[in-house]
């Protein structure tokens, strides 16, 4: 599924972040710690964080079934 557009506890967005979160943390090269990632992007409350963390992305299983 699609990364929520907000954060489900205070509301600021958080979508626009998710490809270059991503990205970064999951790069081949050297990956980066995931919470430097974050404070880099300038995400510093951590129910925004949760939602980048948390998040799977379940397209490519569910798209199939449909």
């Amino acid at each position: 599924m699609m990364v929520p557009v907000r954060c489900f506890s205070c509301g600021n967005v958080v979508a626009e972040y998710w490809e270059e979160y991503k990205a970064r943390a999951s790069s081949q090269d050297g990956d980066e710690d995931p919470g430097e990632v974050l404070d880099d992007l300038g995400l510093d409350r951590y129910c925004c964080r949760r939602m980048l963390v948390a998040h799977q992305d379940l397209v490519d299983v569910v798209a199939p079934y449909q």
